[in-house]
């Protein structure tokens, strides 16, 4: 009898340990190192392609594209509505995950506001602007994995359309 409490507590001891295990942190989402928001120019913008339905005119700096040891993608995009006011976004694409981070905002001043909380969404959500979604399918990512930083400016450059 004593044998068979003994093996029980075991087993539930082991099924604990893999419900902690499982409730750690996921490495895949860890950030290494995020820096602050980098200075942009909205003179050297690539334009990404946005579904028809979208009024804003979205770039991004070229210049501001990298790819961290962690394997984000981070680059500033700046978007243009048809009265003309310019904003733009330091953000973050997680290809292995399929999600997207935005660090900061500037508005037409060009200072940038941090944004509260900073937590990964889906990036197909509905949000108020798809270009993120844009970035990742016109060379951002490659299938699950962040395309090599010089990849990418090419592949956007030549443009590879994400909507028809």
């Amino acid at each position: 009898m004593v044998i068979k409490q003994l093996l029980t507590a075991l087993c539930l001891a082991g099924v604990a340990v893999a419900t902690c295990a499982q409730t750690a942190v996921d490495p895949a989402k860890a950030e290494v190192g995020i820096p602050p928001p980098p200075t942009y120019s909205k003179d050297k913008l690539i334009p990404i392609e946005m579904p028809p339905y979208v009024t804003l005119k979205v770039g991004i700096d070229p210049d501001t594209v990298t790819v961290g040891s962690d394997d984000v993608v981070r680059y500033v995009v700046v978007m243009r509505n048809t009265s003309g006011s310019v904003s733009a976004a330091f953000e973050g694409i997680q290809c292995a995950s399929g999600e997207v981070k935005t660090y900061a905002r500037a508005g037409t001043s060009g200072a940038w506001t941090t944004v509260e909380p900073q937590q990964w969404r889906n990036l197909t959500d509905n949000l108020p602007s798809k270009h993120a979604y844009a970035l990742s399918k016109q060379g951002v990512c490659d299938g699950r994995t962040a395309a090599k930083r010089a990849d990418i400016l090419n592949t956007l450059k030549r443009g590879k359309p994400s909507y028809q």
